[in-house]
């Protein structure tokens, strides 16, 4: 498969010693699930210890998909996997889902990178920059279901741009091309990945991830699940998701609100979903701040809006990280400076999304006030 002219310039800036011998198929992600396994066994062999690192502050669907990497390179690579991670698990959910079923998950603070010589990503890319490898270490594999960054397919093995509602699913076709039958907690965490980050099914789901779902189910262990799906929340949940509803204002067929300081960076995304399903909405986003960074999650009705490119497009300019895909998007900006620097930056940000949504004109309404429509 030929190289596109940038990859070409990007491969001719990589160090002494980094260029690669052998391109990887472009198109890697169109290969049949037991042809992308020979490539994945073929870039592992000879190494010794795999380090496979999730996004920063990792939701299910990541981690269940790098702890199934980690054991699928053990098994049939015979390498000695870990799985670390950046940021925190704050969420009551993910706490649980790591608490129940045991998962050897590592912060990276923990880790010495190091003692390894095989690094990985999964559900997110090397450009992308929401995770927590160093830049001095080149990302070997990258298993990712977000819109292709053209950057990863320098990795040796990119696994990127196919057709999944999650990352999890994926990990599935290497198990079941690798004939590979996961513990009930393995296949318990796949299950769960899929089904939270397809919203059960409900949300840009493929065929694949459908058969997944379904040969997981038998699988997976129903009280465990129902421990993950079910935990108990904290005093401070309810307190914020109290300041989400009282900040939340409704322009139109869009609903913003800031979530001032949070506790973990997670319940952005949570409290966005959750604004969605107020009646005659489009676009719904919210924003909070966690140790000097704004945390922005972005849902759409429709998935022609293509969230993860607007909100790329919106912040770009603006430092940090972004991305996602059709309905679902999030971004990280760095906050520095005084009150004032920071307050007139989240002011910038809401501009630039109302003017996005088409609303700008709109008359801001509180959540609180609004009317039934």
């Amino acid at each position: 498969m030929p190289v596109t002219p940038s990859l070409q310039s990007r491969r001719a800036q990589l160090p002494a010693g980094s260029e690669l011998t052998e391109p990887p198929p472009a198109r890697l992600a169109k290969l049949p699930a037991a042809d992308k396994l020979a490539r994945l066994l073929q870039v592992a062999k000879g190494h010794r210890r795999a380090l496979i690192l999730t996004h920063d502050n990792p939701d299910p669907d990541s981690m269940a998909a790098a702890v199934s990497l980690a054991h699928l390179l053990e098994r049939k690579a015979g390498i000695e996997s870990h799985v670390g991670y950046g940021g925190i698990i704050g969420r009551a959910e993910n706490v649980a889902f790591v608490r129940v079923l045991r998962l050897p998950v590592s912060h990276v603070s923990q880790i010495d990178f190091s003692q390894y010589d095989l690094f990985g990503l999964v559900d997110t890319q090397p450009p992308v920059r929401n995770h927590s490898l160093p830049a001095r270490y080149r990302a070997d594999l990258v298993v990712d279901h977000h819109p292709l960054r053209e950057e990863s397919l320098l990795a040796p093995f990119a696994d990127v741009g196919g057709d999944f509602g999650a990352t999890s699913t994926m990990l599935v076709e290497y198990l079941r091309a690798a004939r590979l039958e996961p513990s009930v907690e393995i296949a318990t965490a796949l299950f769960y990945g899929i089904k939270a980050d397809t919203r059960d099914l409900g949300r840009e789901t493929t065929q694949t991830d459908v058969d997944s779902y379904l040969w997981l189910f038998p699988r997976c262990d129903k009280q465990l699940l129902g421990q993950i799906e079910h935990p108990e929340l904290p005093a401070r949940f309810f307190q914020l998701f109290h300041t989400s509803i009282e900040k939340a204002k409704v322009y139109g067929t869009a609903i913003i609100t800031d979530l001032e300081e949070v506790y973990s960076p997670d319940l952005v995304a949570e409290v966005a979903e959750r604004m969605m399903y107020l009646e005659g909405m489009k676009w719904s986003l919210a924003y909070g701040t966690f140790r000097n960074q704004l945390f922005l999650s972005l849902r759409v009705k429709d998935r022609r809006m293509n969230a993860g490119r607007l909100i790329r497009e919106l912040c770009e300019d603006l430092g940090g990280s972004s991305g996602g895909h059709g309905s679902m998007a999030g971004a990280r900006l760095p906050l520095s400076g005084s009150a004032a620097k920071r307050k007139a930056l989240k002011r910038e940000v809401v501009s630039r999304f109302l003017e996005a949504f088409g609303v700008s004109e709109e008359r801001p309404v509180s959540l609180l006030s609004a009317q039934d429509t």
